[in-house]
């Protein structure tokens, strides 16, 4: 047979090999791991803790790379757009289903364009004000608010962040209206709270913690549905009398959809070795984030779960999906 006709029948079989078998040397080059928000927050700490873990179990570098902006859907539109190869991935959170479900302008589809990977960590939101308001509990806040409707500002990491979808939660449940800033990351918030430009915000704990700490902001409430180790002393919402209040963010990996499932697999295993380690679970610890780990499939009936979850929310705060 001919060089160039053996040469041919050659790429014709690696064409059609199985993406199993064309997945077993993976990886042989770093991979990307996009995040949708600014560095210093959440995902972008968060994944560089569990970064270098995974980048000893796989052999090849994690590289974690910021594409901040509307809120996290720039990053999850390349992510999705990426070859399928398990070389680009998204560290995404509970924001993008809320694009998804309140942006029908969306270039892709959150729920069928990304593959569920793994669930990696999740981490409450706490009601924090600056000490100028002269409030000291969530009840304080509420009489405040609904003696000066939309007087108070309160910020968010973004339009349709969970921030602001929590934000939204408290108009509806406490019967209360403010002003939303939206902003690009909690840095960037933070940063005009503690500069007497914001009143209040919903931050992610682990940005507001050293803040919290000083007495430069006052915290009020933990969103989620028990107190939190780190401090016990900040009832939940619900205690703090905001019936049914729970909102939490929970981020995790996702691939292209159609990466090979071998690629997906593989990464889902060093993730969830990573995540067992005991440094990483005492460093996210450290900044208020719970190290959690899951299957593909585990993460998929998951990711479905808190969907629909938001979506009732979503009604009840009477939001409208944006064209």
């Amino acid at each position: 047979m001919p060089l160039l006709a053996r040469l041919f029948l050659s790429l014709m079989l690696l064409a059609a090999a199985p993406a199993t078998m064309r997945a077993q040397d993976y990886p042989t080059a770093p991979i990307r791991v996009l995040t949708g928000f600014p560095p210093g927050t959440t995902a972008d700490v968060s994944m560089r803790i569990i970064g270098p873990r995974m980048t000893g179990l796989l052999g090849q570098s994690i590289v974690v790379e910021n594409r901040p902006g509307a809120g996290s859907s720039i990053a999850a539109a390349a992510a999705a757009r990426a070859p399928k190869d398990g070389y680009t991935l998204l560290f995404g959170s509970t924001a993008n289903l809320l694009n998804g479900a309140l942006n029908a302008g969306l270039s892709f589809d959150f729920l069928k364009d990304l593959a569920p990977i793994a669930l990696m960590t999740s981490a409450p939101t706490v009601l924090i004000v600056s000490p100028e308001t002269g409030v000291k509990s969530v009840a304080e806040l509420i009489q405040l608010a609904k003696s000066k409707p939309n007087a108070l500002s309160f910020a968010s990491s973004g339009l349709t962040s969970t921030t602001h979808l929590t934000l939204e939660m408290f108009h509806a449940l406490a019967n209360v209206k403010t002003t939303h800033i939206p902003y690009q990351g909690s840095p960037q918030a933070i940063a005009d709270m503690l500069a007497g430009r914001i009143n209040g915000y919903f931050a992610p704990l682990s940005s507001a913690l050293a803040h919290i700490r000083s007495g430069k902001v006052i915290g009020l409430a933990i969103t989620d549905a028990r107190r939190f180790p780190l401090f016990p002393e900040l009832p939940t919402m619900v205690e703090a009398g905001v019936p049914n209040f729970e909102a939490v963010l929970w981020f995790g990996l996702f691939a292209p959809a159609g990466t090979p499932p071998a690629v997906i697999e593989r990464i889902a295993l060093a993730a969830n070795d990573a995540l067992k380690a005991d440094e990483v679970v005492k460093a996210l610890g450290a900044q208020a984030v719970t190290a959690l780990g899951s299957t593909p499939a585990e993460f998929r009936q998951y990711v479905e779960t808190e969907n629909r979850r938001w979506l009732s929310i979503i009604a009840t705060a009477g939001l409208k999906r944006e064209p």
